[in-house]
C-alpha cells in the first residue's frame, strides 16, 4: 500500500512511515518521558482525555494505567495497532468531529506548531469542538531554542541518539526540521515542517480558534493549559 505522505514530511528506516514522516517501529521504541506526569498533575482524576496525535500510545498507556479513560486519535491506523487498552479512531486531527465532549483534549507532540497553517487551525478547532464547557484543553508546544539551538544531539540513557540536524527555512516563517534517531541495530529519520510560535504568536492562534490561555503549566512554557473563550 503506497501512503500518501504530507507535503514537506518524509521519513527514512525500517518499518512503516506515517503521512508526517513518523516510523512506526522508531516510536515503539522511544521511552516515556515526563509528559504523562505533567497531564496527570492538572488532569481530574479519573477524566475522560481525548488524546489526538497518539501515535503508538507512548502516553495514553501510562494515562490508563493512572486511572484515566483515554480516547486515542491518530490518522495511522498501523500506529494504532499497538494501542491497548484505549478507544482508537483513525483520523487526520484538523478533521476530527466525532459529536462528544470530553474533560481533558490533548493535543501534545508539538502538534501546535504544524507548518501548515490551515492544518494548525483545523487542530484546534478539533480541541474547541470536543472540549467540554468545564473542561480543558492541554498543548504541548516547542521549547524557547528548538530550531535556534542546532544541530545538537541527545544520548538517551537508553542507549539511542536524537540529532537535530537542521532547521531551514522552508518559506513563510516555516522551517523545515530534520531529525535522525540512531539505535545499535538500526537508523530512522524525519524531515517535518514545524512554525516557530512565540508566546504572543501562540496566544493569537488560540484566540483565533475561540480558545484562551488558563495558565502556563511548566516554568518554561512548554505545556498550557487552554479554556474555551467566554
Amino acid at each position: 500500500m503506497t501512503i500518501q505522505m504530507r507535503e514537506g514530511y518524509e521519513g527514512t528506516g525500517p518499518g512503516a512511515i506515517t503521512p508526517d514522516g513518523c516510523a512506526v517501529e522508531l516510536y515503539s521504541r522511544l521511552p516515556v518521558g515526563e509528559e504523562p506526569e505533567v497531564i496527570a498533575g492538572v488532569a481530574p482524576a479519573g477524566a475522560h482525555i481525548l488524546e489526538l496525535g497518539s501515535g503508538v500510545g507512548r502516553m495514553t498507556h501510562p494515562l490508563l494505567e493512572r486511572g484515566f479513560t483515554v480516547t486515542a486519535v491518530d490518522e495511522s491506523a498501523e500506529m494504532l495497532e499497538r494501542v491497548r487498552g484505549a478507544r482508537t479512531i483513525c483520523s487526520p486531527v484538523e478533521k476530527l468531529d466525532l459529536g462528544e465532549k470530553f474533560d481533558v483534549v490533548l493535543l501534545a507532540s508539538f502538534l501546535v506548531h504544524n507548518g501548515d497553517d490551515e492544518v494548525r487551525r483545523g487542530m484546534l478547532r478539533t480541541c474547541l469542538r470536543h472540549v467540554a464547557d468545564d473542561g480543558f484543553v492541554l498543548i504541548q508546544r516547542e521549547g524557547e531554542d528548538y530550531h535556534t539551538n542546532v544541530p545538537r544531539e541527545r544520548v538517551d540513557p537508553s542507549g539511542f541518539t536524537v540529532r537535530i540536524l537542521s532547521s531551514e527555512p522552508a518559506g513563510d516563517g516555516v522551517n523545515s526540521v530534520h531529525v535522525e534517531y540512531v539505535f545499535p541495530d538500526a537508523v530512522w529519520t524525519q524531515t517535518f515542517r514545524a512554525r516557530p510560535l512565540t508566546r504572543e504568536q501562540f496566544e493569537e492562534a488560540l484566540e483565533e480558534a475561540g480558545l484562551r490561555v488558563d495558565r502556563y503549566v511548566t516554568e518554561d512554557g512548554i505545556w498550557v493549559k487552554a479554556v474555551p473563550v467566554g
